[in-house]
Protein backbone atom coordinates (compact mmCIF):
# COMPACT_ATOMS: atom_id res chain seq x y z
CA UNK A 1 0.00 0.00 0.00
CA UNK A 2 1.40 3.41 -0.92
CA UNK A 3 2.25 5.63 2.05
CA UNK A 4 2.20 8.77 -0.10
CA UNK A 5 -1.33 8.83 -1.48
CA UNK A 6 -3.73 6.63 0.45
CA UNK A 7 -7.23 6.36 -0.95
CA UNK A 8 -10.18 7.73 1.00
CA UNK A 9 -11.05 4.38 2.55
CA UNK A 10 -7.41 3.76 3.49
CA UNK A 11 -7.28 7.14 5.21
CA UNK A 12 -10.55 6.37 6.99
CA UNK A 13 -9.22 3.01 8.14
CA UNK A 14 -6.02 4.54 9.49
CA UNK A 15 -8.00 7.23 11.29
CA UNK A 16 -10.80 5.13 12.72
CA UNK A 17 -9.53 1.56 13.20
CA UNK A 18 -7.10 0.31 15.82
CA UNK A 19 -3.87 -0.52 14.01
CA UNK A 20 -3.65 -4.10 15.31
CA UNK A 21 -4.12 -5.52 11.79
CA UNK A 22 -1.93 -2.98 10.01
CA UNK A 23 -3.01 -1.44 6.74
CA UNK A 24 -5.92 -3.19 5.06
CA UNK A 25 -4.93 -4.63 1.67
CA UNK A 26 -8.15 -3.94 -0.21
CA UNK A 27 -11.71 -2.70 0.18
CA UNK A 28 -14.03 -5.56 -0.74
CA UNK A 29 -17.65 -4.68 -1.35
CA UNK A 30 -19.30 -7.97 -2.34
CA UNK A 31 -18.68 -11.66 -2.89
CA UNK A 32 -20.22 -14.59 -4.73
CA UNK A 33 -18.98 -18.15 -4.59
CA UNK A 34 -15.18 -18.12 -4.73
CA UNK A 35 -14.98 -14.52 -5.96
CA UNK A 36 -14.70 -11.08 -4.38
CA UNK A 37 -15.07 -7.62 -5.90
CA UNK A 38 -13.32 -4.49 -4.62
CA UNK A 39 -14.53 -0.90 -4.55
CA UNK A 40 -13.16 -0.35 -8.07
CA UNK A 41 -15.08 -3.30 -9.50
CA UNK A 42 -12.02 -5.55 -9.86
CA UNK A 43 -12.74 -9.27 -9.42
CA UNK A 44 -10.53 -11.54 -7.30
CA UNK A 45 -10.40 -15.30 -6.94
CA UNK A 46 -10.57 -15.93 -3.20
CA UNK A 47 -8.36 -18.83 -2.11
CA UNK A 48 -8.26 -17.78 1.52
CA UNK A 49 -12.02 -17.69 2.31
CA UNK A 50 -11.58 -15.43 5.31
CA UNK A 51 -8.84 -17.75 6.67
CA UNK A 52 -10.75 -21.04 6.37
CA UNK A 53 -14.08 -19.49 7.38
CA UNK A 54 -16.34 -19.13 4.32
CA UNK A 55 -16.85 -22.87 3.83
CA UNK A 56 -19.64 -22.62 1.26
CA UNK A 57 -18.21 -19.59 -0.55
CA UNK A 58 -19.59 -16.07 -0.41
CA UNK A 59 -23.34 -15.41 -0.38
CA UNK A 60 -24.26 -19.08 -0.68
CA UNK A 61 -28.07 -19.41 -0.90
CA UNK A 62 -28.18 -21.77 2.09
CA UNK A 63 -26.27 -19.30 4.25
CA UNK A 64 -28.37 -16.35 3.10
CA UNK A 65 -31.66 -18.18 3.68
CA UNK A 66 -30.62 -19.38 7.14
CA UNK A 67 -29.64 -15.87 8.24
CA UNK A 68 -32.82 -14.35 6.82
CA UNK A 69 -35.23 -16.92 8.19
CA UNK A 70 -33.81 -17.05 11.70
CA UNK A 71 -33.33 -13.27 11.94
CA UNK A 72 -37.02 -12.92 11.15
CA UNK A 73 -37.92 -15.52 13.79
CA UNK A 74 -35.69 -15.22 16.88
CA UNK A 75 -32.13 -13.95 17.24
CA UNK A 76 -31.23 -13.96 20.93
CA UNK A 77 -32.73 -14.76 24.34
CA UNK A 78 -29.60 -15.39 26.54
CA UNK A 79 -28.50 -18.70 27.99
CA UNK A 80 -31.08 -18.65 30.74
CA UNK A 81 -33.23 -20.25 28.06
CA UNK A 82 -32.87 -22.84 25.31
CA UNK A 83 -33.80 -22.50 21.64
CA UNK A 84 -34.42 -25.18 19.01
CA UNK A 85 -31.42 -24.17 16.80
CA UNK A 86 -29.06 -24.30 19.77
CA UNK A 87 -30.09 -27.81 20.78
CA UNK A 88 -30.14 -29.00 17.19
CA UNK A 89 -26.61 -27.74 16.52
CA UNK A 90 -25.26 -29.31 19.71
CA UNK A 91 -26.67 -32.69 18.67
CA UNK A 92 -25.36 -32.20 15.12
CA UNK A 93 -21.82 -31.41 16.32
CA UNK A 94 -21.83 -34.38 18.68
CA UNK A 95 -22.84 -36.68 15.82
CA UNK A 96 -20.23 -35.33 13.40
CA UNK A 97 -17.48 -35.46 16.02
CA UNK A 98 -18.53 -38.91 17.22
CA UNK A 99 -18.80 -38.06 20.90
CA UNK A 100 -21.59 -40.50 21.68
CA UNK A 101 -24.34 -39.73 24.17
CA UNK A 102 -21.92 -38.52 26.84
CA UNK A 103 -20.64 -35.61 24.76
CA UNK A 104 -21.41 -32.03 25.73
CA UNK A 105 -21.14 -28.72 23.81
CA UNK A 106 -20.35 -25.20 25.03
CA UNK A 107 -21.01 -22.37 22.57
CA UNK A 108 -19.06 -19.12 22.25
CA UNK A 109 -18.55 -16.58 19.49
CA UNK A 110 -15.05 -17.33 18.21
CA UNK A 111 -12.14 -19.74 18.22
CA UNK A 112 -10.44 -17.80 20.99
CA UNK A 113 -13.55 -18.14 23.16
CA UNK A 114 -13.69 -21.86 22.46
CA UNK A 115 -10.05 -22.20 23.56
CA UNK A 116 -10.70 -20.04 26.63
CA UNK A 117 -13.38 -22.56 27.62
CA UNK A 118 -10.95 -25.40 26.93
CA UNK A 119 -8.32 -23.72 29.14
CA UNK A 120 -10.87 -23.59 31.96
CA UNK A 121 -11.73 -27.24 31.30
CA UNK A 122 -8.06 -28.10 31.80
CA UNK A 123 -7.93 -26.08 35.03
CA UNK A 124 -11.04 -27.82 36.35
CA UNK A 125 -9.54 -31.20 35.53
CA UNK A 126 -6.29 -30.17 37.20
CA UNK A 127 -7.88 -29.00 40.45
CA UNK A 128 -7.24 -31.08 43.57
CA UNK A 129 -10.37 -32.94 44.67
CA UNK A 130 -11.59 -36.19 46.22
CA UNK A 131 -8.15 -36.92 47.62
CA UNK A 132 -6.44 -36.51 44.25
CA UNK A 133 -3.40 -34.25 44.01
CA UNK A 134 -3.60 -31.12 41.90
CA UNK A 135 -2.36 -31.17 38.32
CA UNK A 136 -0.84 -27.72 37.82
CA UNK A 137 0.79 -28.19 34.40
CA UNK A 138 -0.58 -27.69 30.87
CA UNK A 139 1.49 -28.75 27.86
CA UNK A 140 1.35 -27.01 24.47
CA UNK A 141 3.59 -26.98 21.40
CA UNK A 142 6.22 -24.49 20.34
CA UNK A 143 5.08 -22.28 17.46
CA UNK A 144 1.45 -23.23 18.13
CA UNK A 145 -1.36 -20.69 17.82
CA UNK A 146 -4.51 -20.86 19.92
CA UNK A 147 -5.70 -17.25 20.06
CA UNK A 148 -4.91 -13.72 21.23
CA UNK A 149 -6.87 -13.40 24.47
CA UNK A 150 -4.71 -13.62 27.60
CA UNK A 151 -5.41 -17.29 28.33
CA UNK A 152 -5.18 -18.43 24.72
CA UNK A 153 -2.05 -16.34 24.20
CA UNK A 154 -0.56 -18.24 27.14
CA UNK A 155 -1.17 -21.41 25.09
CA UNK A 156 0.39 -19.89 21.97
CA UNK A 157 4.03 -20.92 21.62
CA UNK A 158 5.23 -17.73 19.93
CA UNK A 159 7.35 -15.63 22.33
CA UNK A 160 7.19 -12.53 20.11
CA UNK A 161 3.40 -12.51 20.47
CA UNK A 162 3.54 -12.95 24.22
CA UNK A 163 6.31 -10.45 25.00
CA UNK A 164 4.26 -7.21 25.01
CA UNK A 165 1.74 -8.73 27.44
CA UNK A 166 3.90 -10.45 30.03
CA UNK A 167 3.40 -11.90 32.55
CA UNK A 168 1.35 -14.66 30.98
CA UNK A 169 -1.31 -16.74 32.70
CA UNK A 170 0.92 -19.27 34.49
CA UNK A 171 1.14 -23.03 34.19
CA UNK A 172 1.72 -23.57 30.47
CA UNK A 173 4.88 -25.29 29.24
CA UNK A 174 5.98 -25.60 25.60
CA UNK A 175 7.62 -28.60 23.98
CA UNK A 176 8.83 -29.47 20.50
CA UNK A 177 6.41 -31.33 18.23
CA UNK A 178 8.02 -34.75 18.66
CA UNK A 179 6.68 -37.89 20.29
CA UNK A 180 9.89 -38.11 22.31
CA UNK A 181 9.39 -34.61 23.77
CA UNK A 182 5.77 -35.41 24.60
CA UNK A 183 6.72 -38.66 26.34
CA UNK A 184 9.35 -36.85 28.39
CA UNK A 185 7.05 -33.95 29.37
CA UNK A 186 3.83 -35.70 30.39
CA UNK A 187 3.48 -37.22 33.84
CA UNK A 188 0.80 -37.35 36.52
CA UNK A 189 1.17 -33.60 37.23
CA UNK A 190 -0.16 -32.64 33.77
CA UNK A 191 -3.78 -31.54 33.52
CA UNK A 192 -4.00 -31.36 29.72
CA UNK A 193 -2.13 -31.38 26.44
CA UNK A 194 -3.25 -28.86 23.79
CA UNK A 195 -2.54 -29.67 20.13
CA UNK A 196 -3.26 -28.35 16.65
CA UNK A 197 -3.32 -31.31 14.21
CA UNK A 198 -1.90 -28.91 11.61
CA UNK A 199 -0.15 -25.78 12.88
CA UNK A 200 -1.71 -23.27 10.51
CA UNK A 201 -0.10 -20.05 11.71
CA UNK A 202 3.28 -21.77 11.81
CA UNK A 203 3.10 -22.40 8.07
CA UNK A 204 0.56 -25.23 7.70
CA UNK A 205 2.79 -27.78 9.45
CA UNK A 206 1.18 -31.18 10.10
CA UNK A 207 2.20 -33.05 13.23
CA UNK A 208 4.54 -36.02 12.65
CA UNK A 209 3.02 -39.34 11.58
CA UNK A 210 1.65 -41.20 14.57
CA UNK A 211 1.74 -38.16 16.85
CA UNK A 212 -1.96 -38.00 17.67
CA UNK A 213 -2.14 -41.72 18.46
CA UNK A 214 0.91 -41.39 20.70
CA UNK A 215 -0.57 -38.30 22.37
CA UNK A 216 -3.79 -40.20 23.10
CA UNK A 217 -1.91 -43.12 24.62
CA UNK A 218 0.42 -40.95 26.70
CA UNK A 219 -2.30 -38.66 28.07
CA UNK A 220 -4.58 -41.61 28.86
CA UNK A 221 -1.76 -43.36 30.71
CA UNK A 222 -1.19 -40.33 32.93
CA UNK A 223 -4.81 -39.22 33.35
CA UNK A 224 -4.35 -35.95 31.42
CA UNK A 225 -6.88 -34.47 29.01
CA UNK A 226 -6.10 -34.45 25.29
CA UNK A 227 -7.59 -31.25 23.86
CA UNK A 228 -7.38 -30.76 20.09
CA UNK A 229 -7.73 -27.33 18.50
CA UNK A 230 -9.79 -27.93 15.34
CA UNK A 231 -10.59 -24.27 14.75
CA UNK A 232 -8.78 -24.11 11.40
CA UNK A 233 -8.90 -27.83 10.54
CA UNK A 234 -12.53 -28.60 11.39
CA UNK A 235 -15.80 -28.54 9.44
CA UNK A 236 -14.49 -30.86 6.71
CA UNK A 237 -11.49 -28.79 5.65
CA UNK A 238 -8.92 -31.59 5.84
CA UNK A 239 -11.05 -34.25 4.15
CA UNK A 240 -12.61 -35.53 7.39
CA UNK A 241 -15.12 -33.67 9.50
CA UNK A 242 -12.34 -33.10 12.01
CA UNK A 243 -8.63 -33.69 11.55
CA UNK A 244 -8.29 -35.96 14.60
CA UNK A 245 -10.50 -38.47 12.78
CA UNK A 246 -7.68 -39.18 10.31
CA UNK A 247 -5.81 -40.76 13.24
CA UNK A 248 -8.75 -42.86 14.47
CA UNK A 249 -8.53 -41.60 18.05
CA UNK A 250 -11.02 -40.18 20.56
CA UNK A 251 -9.83 -37.01 22.33
CA UNK A 252 -11.27 -35.58 25.53
CA UNK A 253 -12.29 -32.30 23.90
CA UNK A 254 -12.00 -30.37 20.66
CA UNK A 255 -12.48 -26.70 19.89
CA UNK A 256 -14.14 -25.51 16.70
CA UNK A 257 -15.05 -22.20 15.05
CA UNK A 258 -14.23 -20.60 11.66
CA UNK A 259 -15.75 -22.91 9.03
CA UNK A 260 -18.67 -24.21 11.09
CA UNK A 261 -20.43 -20.84 10.71
CA UNK A 262 -19.57 -20.24 7.07
CA UNK A 263 -18.96 -16.56 7.84
CA UNK A 264 -21.18 -16.10 10.88
CA UNK A 265 -19.19 -15.69 14.15
CA UNK A 266 -19.53 -18.82 16.29
CA UNK A 267 -17.24 -21.14 18.22
CA UNK A 268 -17.70 -24.22 20.37
CA UNK A 269 -16.00 -26.55 22.80
CA UNK A 270 -17.07 -30.16 22.26
CA UNK A 271 -16.30 -32.66 25.02
CA UNK A 272 -16.09 -36.45 25.00
CA UNK A 273 -16.77 -38.73 27.94
CA UNK A 274 -16.32 -37.55 31.51
CA UNK A 275 -14.72 -34.23 30.52
CA UNK A 276 -18.18 -32.86 29.80
CA UNK A 277 -19.11 -33.11 33.47
CA UNK A 278 -16.35 -30.78 34.70
CA UNK A 279 -18.29 -27.55 34.21
CA UNK A 280 -20.97 -26.60 36.71
CA UNK A 281 -23.31 -23.58 36.89
CA UNK A 282 -21.33 -20.35 37.11
CA UNK A 283 -17.95 -21.76 36.04
CA UNK A 284 -18.18 -20.26 32.56
CA UNK A 285 -20.58 -18.34 30.34
CA UNK A 286 -21.13 -16.09 27.34
CA UNK A 287 -23.96 -13.61 26.75
CA UNK A 288 -24.11 -14.22 23.00
CA UNK A 289 -22.74 -17.76 22.90
CA UNK A 290 -25.18 -20.22 21.36
CA UNK A 291 -27.67 -17.57 20.29
CA UNK A 292 -30.47 -18.73 18.04
CA UNK A 293 -29.23 -16.82 14.98
CA UNK A 294 -25.67 -18.13 15.07
CA UNK A 295 -26.61 -21.71 15.82
CA UNK A 296 -29.27 -21.79 13.10
CA UNK A 297 -26.77 -20.55 10.52
CA UNK A 298 -24.06 -22.99 11.62
CA UNK A 299 -26.53 -25.85 11.54
CA UNK A 300 -27.53 -24.96 7.98
CA UNK A 301 -23.89 -24.63 6.87
CA UNK A 302 -22.91 -28.00 8.30
CA UNK A 303 -26.00 -29.64 6.80
CA UNK A 304 -25.08 -28.28 3.36
CA UNK A 305 -21.48 -29.45 3.69
CA UNK A 306 -22.87 -32.92 4.42
CA UNK A 307 -25.57 -32.86 1.76
CA UNK A 308 -23.25 -31.67 -1.00
CA UNK A 309 -20.43 -34.10 -0.15
CA UNK A 310 -18.00 -31.25 0.52
CA UNK A 311 -15.87 -33.22 3.00
CA UNK A 312 -15.03 -35.63 0.20
CA UNK A 313 -14.61 -32.71 -2.19
CA UNK A 314 -12.04 -31.17 0.16
CA UNK A 315 -10.08 -34.43 0.11
CA UNK A 316 -10.03 -34.87 -3.66
CA UNK A 317 -9.64 -31.19 -4.57
CA UNK A 318 -6.82 -30.83 -2.06
CA UNK A 319 -4.86 -33.59 -3.79
CA UNK A 320 -5.62 -32.00 -7.15
CA UNK A 321 -4.50 -28.59 -5.93
CA UNK A 322 -1.21 -29.78 -4.45
CA UNK A 323 -0.38 -31.81 -7.56
CA UNK A 324 -1.16 -28.84 -9.78
CA UNK A 325 1.07 -26.49 -7.81
CA UNK A 326 4.02 -28.88 -7.92
CA UNK A 327 3.46 -29.38 -11.66
CA UNK A 328 3.98 -25.65 -12.25
CA UNK A 329 7.70 -26.26 -11.92
CA UNK A 330 8.39 -22.92 -10.23
CA UNK A 331 11.87 -22.54 -8.79
CA UNK A 332 10.27 -20.85 -5.78
CA UNK A 333 8.13 -23.84 -4.74
CA UNK A 334 9.86 -26.33 -2.45
CA UNK A 335 6.90 -28.43 -1.29
CA UNK A 336 3.16 -28.48 -0.59
CA UNK A 337 2.03 -29.38 2.92
CA UNK A 338 -1.28 -29.93 4.65
CA UNK A 339 -4.40 -32.02 4.23
CA UNK A 340 -7.50 -31.49 2.13
CA UNK A 341 -8.10 -27.82 1.39
CA UNK A 342 -5.70 -26.49 4.00
CA UNK A 343 -2.52 -26.16 1.97
CA UNK A 344 0.88 -24.67 2.76
CA UNK A 345 3.22 -23.90 -0.14
CA UNK A 346 6.80 -23.77 1.12
CA UNK A 347 9.02 -21.30 -0.73
CA UNK A 348 12.76 -21.42 -1.42
CA UNK A 349 13.24 -17.78 -0.40
CA UNK A 350 11.65 -15.55 2.29
CA UNK A 351 9.42 -13.77 -0.25
CA UNK A 352 5.97 -14.96 0.79
CA UNK A 353 4.64 -11.44 1.38
CA UNK A 354 5.90 -10.42 -2.05
CA UNK A 355 4.06 -13.38 -3.60
CA UNK A 356 0.88 -12.34 -1.78
CA UNK A 357 1.25 -8.77 -3.09
CA UNK A 358 1.87 -9.99 -6.65
CA UNK A 359 -1.12 -12.32 -6.40
CA UNK A 360 -3.36 -9.44 -5.38
CA UNK A 361 -2.22 -7.50 -8.42
CA UNK A 362 -3.16 -10.50 -10.56
CA UNK A 363 -6.57 -10.79 -8.89
CA UNK A 364 -5.88 -13.62 -6.44
CA UNK A 365 -6.37 -13.59 -2.65
CA UNK A 366 -3.93 -15.76 -0.68
CA UNK A 367 -2.06 -15.40 2.60
CA UNK A 368 1.47 -15.60 4.06
CA UNK A 369 1.50 -16.92 7.66
CA UNK A 370 5.28 -16.48 7.65
CA UNK A 371 8.06 -15.34 5.30
CA UNK A 372 8.52 -18.68 3.56
CA UNK A 373 4.97 -20.09 3.34
CA UNK A 374 1.86 -19.35 1.31
CA UNK A 375 -1.39 -20.54 2.93
CA UNK A 376 -4.35 -21.61 0.81
CA UNK A 377 -7.78 -22.30 2.31
CA UNK A 378 -10.40 -21.92 -0.43
CA UNK A 379 -14.09 -22.62 -0.07
CA UNK A 380 -14.94 -26.32 0.16
CA UNK A 381 -17.10 -25.90 -2.95
CA UNK A 382 -14.25 -25.36 -5.44
CA UNK A 383 -14.03 -27.47 -8.60
CA UNK A 384 -12.02 -27.72 -11.80
CA UNK A 385 -12.83 -24.18 -12.93
CA UNK A 386 -11.57 -22.53 -9.75
CA UNK A 387 -8.48 -24.74 -9.50
CA UNK A 388 -7.50 -24.13 -13.13
CA UNK A 389 -7.93 -20.39 -12.69
CA UNK A 390 -5.96 -20.45 -9.45
CA UNK A 391 -3.05 -22.32 -11.03
CA UNK A 392 -2.82 -19.75 -13.82
CA UNK A 393 -2.95 -16.79 -11.44
CA UNK A 394 -0.55 -18.37 -8.95
CA UNK A 395 1.94 -19.23 -11.67
CA UNK A 396 1.87 -15.61 -12.87
CA UNK A 397 2.34 -14.38 -9.30
CA UNK A 398 5.32 -16.64 -8.71
CA UNK A 399 6.81 -15.57 -12.04
CA UNK A 400 6.53 -11.91 -11.04
CA UNK A 401 8.56 -12.53 -7.89
CA UNK A 402 11.02 -14.84 -9.67
CA UNK A 403 11.72 -12.12 -12.20
CA UNK A 404 12.34 -9.60 -9.43
CA UNK A 405 14.77 -11.99 -7.76
CA UNK A 406 16.67 -12.65 -11.00
CA UNK A 407 16.94 -8.92 -11.64
CA UNK A 408 17.88 -8.35 -8.00
CA UNK A 409 15.07 -5.79 -7.91
CA UNK A 410 13.52 -4.90 -4.54
CA UNK A 411 10.01 -6.34 -4.42
CA UNK A 412 7.36 -4.24 -2.71
CA UNK A 413 6.09 -5.98 0.37
CA UNK A 414 3.16 -4.65 2.46
CA UNK A 415 4.09 -3.65 6.00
Amino acid sequence: MSEEQPTTWQSDARRDLVYNAGDRLAMFTRGEGSYLWDDQGKRYLDFLSGIAVVSLGHAHPVFVEAVSQQAATLAHVSNYFATPPQLALAAQLKRLAGTGESGKVYFGNSGAEANEAAFKLARLHGAARDGRAARPRIIALTDAFHGRTMATLALTGKPWMQEPFLPMVPGVEFIDSTIEALEAAVDDSVAAVFLEPIKGEAGVLPLPDGYLKAAREITSRHGALLIIDEIQTGAGRTGEWFAFQHAGIVPDAITVAKGIGGGFPIGALITFGAAGDLFSPGTHGSTFGGNALGTAVAGAVLAEIERAGLVENARTRGDQLRSGILALGSSLVVECRGQGLLVGVALAHPVAKAVVAAAQEHGLVINAPNDTTIRLAPALTIGDVEIDEFLGLFEASLATVESALLLDTPTEVPA
